[in-house]
């Protein structure tokens, strides 16, 4: 790991309480969002006008420690509290970039499989505009992308940013800023996708917070297979379809963030 890479991977995990210039950011954000509610205009828009850290595509560095983890990601769920912001936690197997760009795309991060062949499809026909940023030998980096469990980085961020059109947006716990913008190279974003991200180590899939009650009742999804197995012996063979939709109030503050509804099986697949 070269130098320059270890100082990002030190500087990307510390806690946000003592950092001036995340302080100074958060006080930005929070400024900027008491004139969105007074305004009512949204929330990304009026990011945008944010200095966000530069992106420069590269492969991860060194992973930092639990207890640095730990306290980097306390320091997150403050600052997404501070936004009004909630997590929907993606599985960490490997996929978690994957997945997470799955269910901002699809409402679903079961289709991480398609977004890692799409991102490594990019990779392959444009190679000339990231072989630069990987510090191996490329057709090996395509190699080990193909699998999944594989950790993305920012090289597959960036190619997802230039697939799918998409300016992803990070909100981070490093100390130096909170957001991440990684726009597509050579067209202006038709979207954008809100990913958390910190200490280099687990992606999540951001929405507009809508209580307490709403990441709750999206879990009813993962007990659907018991409950229509149990409809099932009951009806004796009987299949019933269980369907739960997720109803969100707009909010003026968060009118280009998507909030969250499972859907069916896409229409791509």
């Amino acid at each position: 790991m070269s130098e320059q890479q270890d100082q990002v991977s030190k500087s990307s995990c510390s806690s946000i309480s003592t950092s001036t210039q995340g302080s100074e950011d958060d006080g930005t954000v929070g400024a900027l969002l008491t004139e969105a509610k007074t305004n009512g205009r949204s929330l990304g828009k009026r990011l945008s006008h944010l200095d966000s850290l530069p992106h420069t595509p590269r492969v991860n560095g060194k992973i930092p420690d639990f207890s640095n983890a730990t306290i980097d990601h306390e320091s997150l769920l403050e600052r997404l509290g501070t936004y009004g912001l909630a997590e929907y936690q993606i599985e960490g197997d490997g996929n978690c970039q994957f997945r997470a760009l799955a269910d901002q795309i699809f409402r679903n991060p079961d289709y991480h499989r398609h977004v890692r062949k799409a991102v490594v499809k990019q990779l392959k026909e444009f190679r000339k505009h990231y072989e630069g940023y990987v510090p191996l030998d490329y057709k090996v980096y395509l190699k080990k992308m193909k699998r999944s469990g594989e950790w993305g980085d920012h090289v597959t961020l960036q190619a997802a940013a230039d697939r799918f059109g998409a300016k992803i947006c990070l909100l981070t716990s490093f100390r130096d800023t909170c957001l991440i913008e990684i726009v597509p190279r050579d067209a202006a974003p038709t979207r954008e996708l809100w990913l958390s991200f910190w200490c280099e180590v687990h992606y999540n899939s951001l929405y507009a917070n809508e209580g307490e009650h709403y990441f709750a009742r999206s879990k009813i999804r993962w007990h659907l297979p018991l409950i229509a197995s149990f409809c099932a012996y009951i009806w004796n063979g009987v299949c019933m379809s269980v369907r739960v939709t997720l109803r969100s109030s707009y909010n003026p503050l968060f009118a280009d963030l998507p909030t969250r509804k499972t859907k069916k099986k896409h229409w791509l697949f």
